[in-house]
């Protein structure tokens, strides 16, 4: 970690970053957006404090979120990295956070936060144990190793999907989902344990249902098997 203000200058000059203060603490806040996308980093070299817009690191090959901003008013895209924890993440985020395509097996770390969208498809996850407690816009946990969907926030603004894991019940999915539902190509022989309102469509295809099971869940739009 850069902690020499001439270094930490030079390295956001570098990255073309724009409109940066450098705290009495070394720390960074940037009144626009921050983008160190496809830069073959290995990690964050100093310690953003505020960033009023988004940030973007996706394409590197970080294995860990140290360095980034606490506060991120826009949207955090750290997809395709090799992140294995989502420590060092920014706690409030304003609008999504999508951390797809990396080697993650915990949400330990996650934000309390999440204004818009939380993605985090194709990692190795087996629980959603530290994932934020409501979302507002869309929750996506789809293909990854989940058995369970405990631990899933309470309330999602948008669309929960869960697709393509090895769910075997849906004991743990939030009690309201604002808009779709997409529980497909699971192993789940029952709907038991589904939200108790869903918004909009229910997917539930390719699964293990010997006969159309009993749903219990009010759903405003249609279901499909």
């Amino acid at each position: 970690m850069l902690t020499n203000n001439k270094d930490i200058k030079a390295w956001l000059d570098r990255m073309n970053i724009k409109k940066y203060t450098i705290n009495d603490t070394n720390t960074v806040t940037v009144d626009g957006n921050v983008d160190i996308s496809d830069n073959q980093l290995t990690e964050i070299p100093v310690q953003f404090r505020i960033v009023y817009g988004n940030f973007y690191c996706v394409f590197n090959s970080l294995t860990s979120l140290n360095g980034s901003p606490r506060e991120v008013g826009g949207g955090v895209y750290c997809g395709f990295n090799s992140l294995k924890s989502l420590e060092g993440s920014p706690q409030e985020v304003g609008g999504d956070f999508n951390c797809s395509y990396n080697s993650l097996t915990s949400l330990d770390g996650s934000p309390r936060e999440v204004g818009g969208d939380f993605s985090f498809s194709h990692n190795n996850l087996k629980s959603l144990n530290g994932s934020p407690r409501e979302i507002g816009g869309n929750f996506d946990c789809s293909d990854n190793n989940l058995k369970s969907l405990n631990g899933s926030p309470r309330e999602v603004g948008g669309s929960f999907y869960c697709w393509d894991n090895d769910l075997n019940s849906l004991e743990g999915s939030p009690r309201e989902v604002g808009r779709h539902f997409d529980c497909s190509d699971n192993n789940l022989k029952s709907l038991n344990g589904s939200p108790r309102e869903v918004g909009g469509d229910f997917y539930c295809r390719d699964n293990n249902f010997k006969t159309i099971p009993k749903c219990d869940t009010i759903i405003n739009g249609e279901i499909f098997w």
